[in-house]
């Protein structure tokens, strides 16, 4: 097991600079190695960082990204609804599958055994439109009649 008094004072401040700097646990282990020949393991790397009362960053400042800068993934419209069926069923489901409505928004079906539908779109509160509901509703019709049921 490899102990904190076993570092110089310059390898002390090296590892409190890196951690000041983003570097995670692995990064502080990796650079012991490459910068002082100091191999220890990640577990040796951990109690360092306690030891030292070291302060890990939560994230490395070079990958933080700011909130607003990430849009929210839209779902793509393709004009089209498109059912289909998976090969093997939900749990409590007689039958399921997948449905992309025209809009781009997409969902899991279901019919239960006793032919009652259930419906969870990836968006919470999503309601299809009229028209894609008529043409989701044939074409599970024509799935379930294909299969035999």
């Amino acid at each position: 097991m490899f102990s904190a008094s076993k570092l110089s004072d310059d390898q002390k401040s090296a590892l409190h600079r890196w951690a000041a700097e983003g570097a995670s646990i692995a990064d502080l282990q990796k650079r012991l190695k490459d910068d002082f020949d100091l191999t220890v393991t990640y577990m040796d790397a951990r109690f360092l960082v306690l030891d030292l009362g070291i302060e890990l960053q939560d994230t490395p400042k070079e990958a933080a990204t700011p909130a607003g800068d990430l849009a929210p993934a839209k779902p793509v419209p393709t004009g089209v609804v498109t059912v289909t069926m998976d090969s093997l069923a939900l749990p409590g489901a007689l039958v399921s599958g997948k449905v992309s409505f025209s809009d781009g928004e997409t969902a899991i079906w279901m019919l239960d055994q006793y032919g009652r539908p259930g419906l969870d779109a990836d968006t919470p509160g999503y309601r299809p439109s009229p028209e894609d509901i008529v043409d989701f509703q044939k074409q599970l019709a024509e799935l379930v009649s294909k299969s035999g049921l």
